[in-house]
Parts: C-alpha cells; structure tokens; sequence
C-alpha cells in the first residue's frame, strides 16, 4: 500500500454533481491510495475556538499538530462524508483534530464494481491506513450505521489504535431481519435494474446541489451516485461477517459512547442497549430520534464533546487498559435504564 496526498486543478463534474480536478479528487479534498484505490477525507481542526459574546464558538481554524486530539467521523452505508460536515465543525471548534472520510465505495473515494473489495474487515483496514498516513497513533473513532461497525472491527483487529469509540445506531443481532428486509429490494434493482437506476441518477443530477439545503443533498446523493458500485458493495458486506461476534465484543476494553433511539427497525434501540452493555467501558446515550443529531444537535454534541475530554485527559490516558489485558467491568449509564428495541 502507498499512501499520496494529491492536489486539485481544473474542474470536472462527479457523480454528485461535485467539482473535481484533473487528479480526480474533489476540489480541496484530500486523498490517499489503499491497495491502488483511492480514498478521499477532509480534516477540520486547530481549535479550541474562541467563545464569542453570544456564547457561540467561533471559526476554528483548518489544520492541526499532527497528534491533536484526533477524531475519525465515518459514515453510513451508501452515503459520504458530507453527512458528518457540520458535526465535524461543531467537535473541531472545541479543540478536537477531526477527519471525516468516504469509505471504499463511496462519495468521492474510488468506486470499484468487484464486490470481494467490500467487507467489513477491509473497512476497518482502510481507517488504520489513513491513520498510517495521517501519522496518528491512536484516535477516537465514532460511526454511524455501517461506520459504527467499523469503528468495533477495528476495536478487534487493531484495539490499540483506539482511544475511544461514538457508536451512533449498531447494526447488530437484532437488526438483521429487518436489514436483509430493507437493503434486498435496493440490491435487486441497483444489480438487476442498472439501466434504470442508471437514469433515474441522471436525472438526480441534474438538480442543482444550491438549490437544496445540506441534509437534502445528502440524501439525494443516495440516488445521484453510479448504481453499478453500490449494488457491488451491498453483495460484498452481505456475504461478511456485519460485526464481531458478542462474546468478542465483551473484550472490547476501549472506552465507547453508544448512541441509540427508538422506533427504527434497522437500528434498533435494543442493539444499542445490548451493546453498551457488553462493553467493559461503555455507556448508552439515547437521542430522542433518528435526526436529533442532525436537525437539533446542541444535546448530542455536547455529549459528544465531553466524551472526548474524557478520554483525551491525562487521567484516562494512565487508566485506559492496555490491550489484551483484563480490566474491571464498569458500570452502564443510561437515560432511561432497561434498553428496549
């Protein structure tokens, strides 16, 4: 594996309906390469920004020491990036060195049709390249659906690049039913009905990104994108183990903050429950709903944020356990008790 920062010129138009230069990177973003693919991220960071007579933060700045407070945000299945942007402003004007990555897959990463190049474990992989790249030793690790698992793939495979984990809506044993209910018809028709998905992304296209707000557009990029990928990709983590097995996860030493709420079926409140506690070190954080982070974040951040002044204290970095060793069972906090799907 190589690992290259690349720069943009000249502008071409994404599947998005994003501007890339002539490298093929989107412009400003940077990039790297992971077994001769393409990986795309942004970093945020340089903060602490200063408080402003509103009680705001103010613009923090876009570049970071190297090992300062790193925090890798990573996304949902078939979404980008852009879905973390304004969480990732909000962690990096409070002092935190964010990056937000695309996946193998997707956004403005390569998008390759093999579907053996899609796995869990191959996910987990490529966070620990950018890590190598990037040069940090250890980072927090936070994921939303499919990033939630590899945040926990990598808690088994490299536990020791981890100082803490945000697992936002697991996709565990109580999810699988309504999962393989929910993503079969989209594999059908991106696999078996290309040519008409093909269309209907030309047609998503062509709506302009300015003419949406920014939730709105990460939404439709669902559709934008290529559907020849995304169908590779869905029969690549369906025929993968989706996360480690629990009496695996009961080892996870790693600090954890789980987030969950209720009334999904795909991610359901009860996988978060079990999950926070069978961690040693984790607790459950419940959100009053699926868009509470998005559309009302002040709570969740906050959260957040006070997490990752916890793990990043000099006190956490002398009590963490190191790993492979035992470490006493804490206790589980919770909102609400008892977690209930």
């Amino acid at each position: 594996m190589s690992a290259c920062a690349n720069t943009t010129s000249a502008l071409l138009t994404t599947d998005y309906g994003w501007d890339r230069g002539t490298d093929g990177n989107l412009n400003g973003m940077s990039s790297f390469k992971f077994e001769g693919q393409r990986i795309a991220y942004t970093e945020f960071g340089g903060g602490p920004a200063a408080v402003t007579a509103a009680g705001g933060r103010g613009r923090t700045a876009k570049s970071a020491p190297a090992n300062t407070r790193p925090l890798i945000i990573v996304h949902g299945v078939l979404l980008s990036q852009e879905m973390h942007r304004p969480l990732a402003k909000a962690l990096a004007a409070r002092g935190n060195r964010v990056i937000t990555v695309d996946l193998l897959g997707h956004g403005q990463s390569d998008r390759p049709r093999d579907m053996w190049r899609y796995s869990m474990g191959i996910l987990a992989q490529q966070l620990i390249a950018l890590m190598d790249h990037l040069q940090i030793e250890q980072a927090v690790v936070m994921g939303t659906s499919l990033g939630a698992n590899t945040a926990l793939e990598i808690a088994s495979v490299a536990p020791e690049r981890l100082r803490g984990m945000v697992i936002e809506m697991p996709v565990l044993d109580n999810a699988l039913l309504w999962s393989a209910l929910f993503f079969t018809p989209q594999l059908v028709a991106l696999t078996f009905g290309e040519p008409a998905m093909r269309l209907i992304a030309r047609g998503a296209r062509a709506v302009p990104r300015w003419l949406l707000p920014h939730y709105a557009n990460v939404t439709l990029d669902l559709i934008r994108q290529e559907p020849g990928p995304s169908g590779a990709l869905l029969q690549g983590l369906f025929f993968g183990r989706i996360a480690p097995h629990r009496n695996e996860r009961r080892t996870f030493h790693v600090p954890a903050l789980v987030l969950g709420h209720r009334r999904d079926p795909i991610h359901p409140f009860s996988d978060a429950g079990m999950l926070a506690d069978e961690l040693p070190n984790g607790r459950l954080l419940e959100a009053d709903s699926l868009v509470e982070l998005r559309m009302h974040p002040e709570r969740l951040t906050g959260e957040i944020a006070s997490f990752l002044d916890e793990v990043w204290s000099p006190q956490s970095a002398r009590s963490v356990p190191r790993p492979k060793r035992p470490s006493k069972r804490t206790g589980v906090a919770s909102r609400t008790g008892a977690a209930s799907g």
